[in-house]
């Protein structure tokens, strides 16, 4: 009985039922209809169903049937739907007589209370739901810190959860929220496969993310999936894309600092296209949103949030690429000394804007002192973003009246072999793996 019991709250977890379920429980089940049995509701037949592989008719019999409240029978007749044709129906009941006069108001009120107790049903609650968005911040901040892969698979796991629930039935106001919390899964999804050099996987999330989001109607998280779709354009080659996702996220007016981080992806687009006059006004604009943010609070946090070091590290770059070597560095300092630190990738990107500005101001040494914390970064923390500034580095030092000194030739070789193990290359060297 207990390991029937056991199997029973398992599948019911799984269905976020809380049944609580125990060999005593398992054993009046079993009895009822009987004087010492207990009848079990809709949803743990529903359990039963699926653990014993069989549909929710077959585990009963006459006596449950007749032993069963008008309500739940009816529920159990509109899940079953119309006998498909080649079938052995049971031979239909005789037809019963239409009521009428008193009789008739009584049958339409008993009609309309069991619809009510059919359309009452939710396969969710309030507090699950609430712990699936506290799930999500979790995810949200572990990968700021932690190791990509795993984060990825913890992600797809209650990704496929909440698209579970949303398959079954809810409240309006729940099947909303659970988009919500679908449509930031995918958009973590998203950014974390573009992190791992897969832009087309990427892609397909943001896709998913941007119906989640329509769906809900919510314009926070179009912002960040906008965002994360103008970050997958850019590292894709497709710059001009990249403004036309950040313009159009900054377009639905979002609350929290992805108004920051929208302005400074268009800014980081622009300096790409060597358009520098848009690219400082974007840049300026980034500095106004965050002027304006006053006490504002992100949904989510973590991944999802814009401090003002990740603010900073835009600006250094553009600046970088502008030729402004002084405010670059004065910027990525400026990230540096903020607290705290967002992420072991965005300080990555800020070592080497400093390294390029060194560059830029004709210290070698200095640029491979800058760069040295990104030299050191594990194999599983060298992400794709990281890898292409790395190259990007390596490809302005060989240009560079510095490329034949030996300080800047051997920062080149340290930038060769760092390349060669990233967390992309580990990936797709991983077990399972399709690549070769």
């Amino acid at each position: 009985m207990q390991e029937t019991a056991d199997h029973i709250n398992e599948a019911g977890a799984r269905r976020s039922e809380a049944l609580a379920a125990d060999a005593s429980l398992v054993g009046k089940w079993e009895k009822w209809p009987g004087p010492s049995g207990r009848r079990p509701t809709l949803a743990v037949l529903a359990v039963l169903s699926e653990i014993y592989e069989c549909s929710i008719e077959q585990l009963l019999d006459l006596d449950d049937r007749r032993a069963m409240p008008d309500t739940e029978r009816l529920v159990l007749a509109q899940a079953a739907g119309p006998v498909a044709e080649g079938d052995d129906p049971q031979p239909a009941p005789a037809r019963r007589r239409e009521p009428v006069g008193a009789e008739l108001l009584h049958v339409a009120a008993e009609e309309s209370a069991t619809w009510a107790a059919w359309a009452e049903a939710t396969n969710v609650g309030d507090i699950a739901i609430e712990q699936l968005m506290a799930d999500t911040r979790a995810l949200s901040e572990d990968y700021l810190a932690g190791d990509p892969a795993h984060v990825f698979t913890q992600t797809r796991r209650l990704r496929d959860r909440t698209f579970t629930l949303l398959e079954g039935r809810q409240y309006p106001r729940q099947a909303s929220d659970l988009y919500v919390v679908a449509g930031y899964l995918c958009t973590l999804l998203a950014w974390m496969s573009s992190d791992l050099g897969q832009l087309r996987d990427a892609e397909t999330h943001g896709r998913t993310a941007w119906l989640c989001a329509e769906l809900a109607g919510h314009r926070e998280l179009s912002a960040w999936v906008l965002s994360t779709r103008s970050k997958i354009a850019f590292w894709d080659g497709r710059l001009r894309d990249a403004i036309t996702h950040a313009r159009r996220g900054s377009a639905c007016r979002p609350r929290g600092t992805v108004a920051v981080l929208l302005a400074s992806q268009e800014a980081d687009a622009w300096s790409e296209l060597g358009a520098m006059d848009e690219a400082r006004a974007a840049l300026a604009r980034a500095t106004d949103a965050r002027d304006q943010l006053a006490a504002a609070q992100d949904e989510i946090g973590g991944l999802f949030s814009c401090p003002e070091v990740r603010r900073a590290n835009y600006a250094a770059a553009v600046l970088t690429r502008a030729g402004d070597a002084q405010s670059a560095l004065a910027e990525a300092d400026h990230a540096l000394r903020s607290q705290p630190a967002h992420s072991y990738g965005t300080a990555a990107q800020i070592h080497i804007a400093r390294a390029s500005a060194f560059l830029l101001l004709d210290s070698p040494d200095g640029a491979a002192e800058a760069v040295a914390p990104v030299v050191a970064l594990p194999p599983e923390q060298r992400l794709e973003p990281v890898m292409r500034r790395m190259r990007d580095l390596a490809t302005a030092i060989a240009r560079s009246r510095w490329s034949a000194a030996r300080p800047a030739a051997r920062l080149q070789e340290e930038i060769d072999a760092w390349c060669l193990t990233t967390a992309p290359r580990l990936l797709a060297l991983s077990p399972g793996s399709s690549s070769g």
